[in-house]
């Protein structure tokens, strides 16, 4: 289990960063690791997978997207382990749903980018029409890349995203596809709102939960606060795959606190310094969430992630 457990660690860590992309770290990992034991004999590779499931599962709070892909090969799995016996191939079926789930979660980005895009109007005149977003999103990107390259005119302004500076990567995927795009830091977010006419807010999401609160990056829900300050939309892009199923049950997503080290390597040693990761973003304050199946309220999620992904109805 060496192997998973870096794996894992390369998760907590932060080495693999945004909720898409240890999502499929995650589910590579799982499908690798049941390649390489491949020859075990059966009921040691079952134990050996459902073993690995739980590690990886545990590995990282608020990340609902790799646990409903890790319980959808786990279904799967069982499912044809019922129908079928021991006469599958583990890990070509470990295989085959982890493709599947990554199918389906590529399959929801391209769906975003494309509904998403569909709400920026065209302007002509880049300076006509501004965009404001926080941290680093594939689906904000996705939209944003998509609506320039229908030839959409919009300019961009993000936040750097203190401590780990993810509005870096958002502004050079901005900025190598021509969209003009500027950065201010995360304490002037409304200011910036405030003077330079933003016309709409679109930011991601970690986890969504039951009642439709967003769990996002620090400083979301002061970004939601400033547009209903300023009467502009708040849009939140987003997957339904990162719909968190457990939160209907009162089970709460947790807020993954980061260490210090992140803030302050050299701090004074008295000093205590709080970092955390996300925060709630309530759905009062959201205009819609731009999924794969539309753009809708945020109060009716939970009927929307059943309507679209029927499969995890029965998950117990």
């Amino acid at each position: 289990m060496d192997e998973l457990k870096k794996a894992c660690l390369d998760i907590k860590s932060l080495k693999i960063q945004g909720a898409t992309n240890v999502a499929k770290y995650a589910v590579k990992t799982l499908k690798d690791f049941a390649y390489r034991h491949k020859e075990l004999q059966f009921d040691e590779l079952w134990n050996k997978i459902e073993e690995g499931i739980d590690l990886i599962y545990d590995s990282r709070d608020t990340e609902p997207a790799m646990r409903n892909g890790l319980e959808f090969i786990h279904r799967k799995l069982k499912l044809t382990h019922e129908e079928e016996g021991k006469s599958i191939d583990i890990a070509e079926e470990v295989g085959k749903y982890s493709e599947r789930y990554l199918q389906l979660l590529m399959e929801s980005k391209t769906k975003i980018a494309k509904i998403g895009a569909n709400r920026i109007p065209n302007k002509g005149d880049p300076q006509d029409f501004t965009i404001f977003t926080h941290c680093h999103s594939s689906s904000v990107t996705g939209i944003l890349l998509e609506a320039w390259r229908q030839k959409k005119r919009f300019n961009v302004i993000c936040t750097e995203t203190r401590p780990k500076y993810q509005g870096r990567i958002t502004a050079k995927e901005l900025i190598d596809e021509g969209i003009p795009t500027k950065m201010v830091v995360d304490s002037a977010m409304r200011w910036a709102v405030r003077t330079h006419d933003i016309k709409m807010i679109i930011t991601g999401a970690d986890a969504i939960t039951s009642e439709g609160t967003v769990l996002n990056k620090i400083g979301s829900r002061l970004l939601a606060l400033v547009c209903r300050e300023m009467h502009i939309p708040y849009y939140v892009a987003t997957p339904l795959l990162k719909f968190n199923p457990d939160t209907a049950f009162g089970i709460l997503e947790k807020i993954d606190m980061r260490s210090w080290k992140e803030v302050w390597p050299e701090k004074p040693k008295p000093l205590n310094i709080l970092n955390p990761a996300f925060e709630t973003v309530s759905r009062r304050y959201i205009d819609g969430l731009i999924t794969e199946a539309g753009i809708f309220p945020a109060t009716i999620v939970f009927d929307m992630f059943y309507h679209t992904y029927p499969f995890y109805k029965n998950k117990k």
